[in-house]
């Protein structure tokens, strides 16, 4: 029997790797988000505990010195924060442009599929029709031998008659 081979085969195994680098690519920017707001997450932490420590500072006795320091730290903390989102928004981007990267070559690999499906497909129907046609040769050669036979086998009992 025929074997089927993908013309293509190829680039479908091409498109497959692609899609597993921009699997790959996006499992590594989704661990990065995770990583800027777990760092989002300590830098909020950092800034309440500042503030909750200014609070103290200023409900029992006053301390100058800790409440400027307080201050400045509530002040650094803020900053910390605002540098985070902008961390955390650049990481959002980046996760946002490997998914669409990742769901093209998704949707690329599956044309491939599809047509090799369809060249499958195709080479099944014309193993088909070849056996179909073979069979239908293998018949019309036997049933003619056969009348053939039996047309020889009448001639010559005619003759004998």
């Amino acid at each position: 029997m025929a074997r089927f081979r993908y013309r293509m085969q190829n680039i479908l195994e091409l498109k497959e790797k692609l899609e597993e680098q921009e699997r790959n690519n996006f499992a590594a920017r989704r661990r990065a988000l995770d990583e800027e707001e777990e760092k989002m997450r300590l830098v909020l932490d950092k800034r309440n505990a500042a503030a909750a420590e200014g609070k103290a500072l200023r409900n029992g006795t006053v301390d100058i010195q800790k409440i400027k320091e307080n201050r400045r730290m509530q002040e650094y903390a803020e900053e910390e924060v605002k540098q985070q989102r902008v961390k955390l928004k650049v990481a959002e981007k980046n996760l946002d442009m490997a998914r669409r990267r990742m769901t093209e070559a998704v949707q690329e690999r599956k044309i491939h599929e599809r047509m090799r499906e369809k060249a499958f497909e195709r080479f099944v129907a014309e193993v088909n029709a070849a056996e179909v046609k073979e069979i239908d040769e293998l018949t019309s050669y036997v049933y003619g031998n056969k009348n053939d036979a039996d047309s020889d086998k009448r001639s010559a009992e005619e003759e004998e008659g």
